[in-house]
């Protein structure tokens, strides 16, 4: 990786097609343990489970090691094996309805690299718009990190992660939750994501070196945003952003925590961490 020129790929695009279909939302209420009705053709689909959908349908064959596609396509082919999702800038400029034909056109905007406390760093932005006939409902900027390889065989007991930030004081909106590996395996069907360390616990300990299995950062800021559909159900999320900052696994419970303003219409969200650390950070904007 070190001196590859990546500037060619910034820039390059591309276009998929899908509709949301009722089935798929009504199968993340259930994956969520979403106590509102059951959404139908018409209702406006709640924010972020647009990730259910434009699935990357690459053939088992073109799988990499870790159940990733294989390097290449429409990303940059960058060979450091751990690929994260590292955080995420949306607008929600209208409502996506389930029932909608869509698009989502993805733009490569930007490829770094750099070394981190961890080693050698890559990081890659796209944007991803999505529209319906009417115009864009999403525009998202979503990052991507590419790391280097832990031991492997390590002893879970021995995984360190990124050093432990406090998070805000306690918020007025609270959720713990127990994750487990049936919650992480549906999340990955329905995200048609087949990344091994979310269902794949020999792999996820003895390859990778992790103490479990990990929450996918989209669950965790699915979450997060799920709260003000939950306390503010009258309120319409018009911007969210979350970021990384240390990864949740499935052997012990996590905290989401919510600070809202109403007067200025936002609210402070994280995920603490079973240690009292900040796992991730993020603010909703809603109207």
């Amino acid at each position: 990786m070190s001196g590859e020129d990546w500037s060619r790929w910034v820039g390059r695009s591309e276009t998929l097609r899908d509709s949301i279909g009722p089935g798929r939302a009504q199968a993340l209420q259930a994956t969520l343990d979403d106590v509102e009705p059951l959404l139908h053709p018409g209702d406006a689909l709640p924010p972020l489970w647009h990730w259910a959908y434009f699935w990357s349908l690459a053939p088992t064959a073109g799988l990499g090691p870790d159940g990733h596609a294989a390097r290449g396509g429409f990303l940059p082919p960058i060979e450091l094996p751990r690929r994260m999702w590292a955080g995420s800038r949306v607008e929600f400029p209208r409502h996506l309805e389930v029932g909608a034909a869509v698009t989502r056109h993805s733009t490569i905007k930007s490829v770094t690299e750099k070394r981190g406390r961890s080693g050698r760093l890559a990081f890659v932005t796209v944007e991803h718009v999505v529209a319906d006939e009417g115009g864009p409902c999403i525009v998202e900027e979503h990052d991507i990190v590419y790391r280097e390889a832990g031991e492997k065989g390590a002893s879970p007991s021995s995984y360190k992660g990124a050093a432990g930030e406090a998070p805000p004081p306690e918020g007025a909106w609270q959720q713990e939750v127990t994750p487990t590996p049936v919650l992480l395996f549906r999340y990955s069907a329905l995200t048609f994501n087949g990344h091994r360390i979310h269902y794949d616990h020999p792999y996820a300990t003895q390859e990778e070196g992790y103490p479990g299995l990990i929450v996918h950062g989209p669950l965790l800021a699915t979450m997060m945003i799920g709260q003000l559909r939950r306390e503010r159900p009258e309120a319409r999320a018009t911007r969210f952003v979350f970021r990384a900052k240390r990864p949740i696994f499935d052997n012990r419970h996590f905290t989401v925590c919510g600070a809202p303003d109403d007067a200025a219409k936002h609210a402070g969200l994280w995920v603490v961490d079973p240690d009292g650390f900040l796992a991730m950070q993020g603010e909703v904007d809603w109207e």
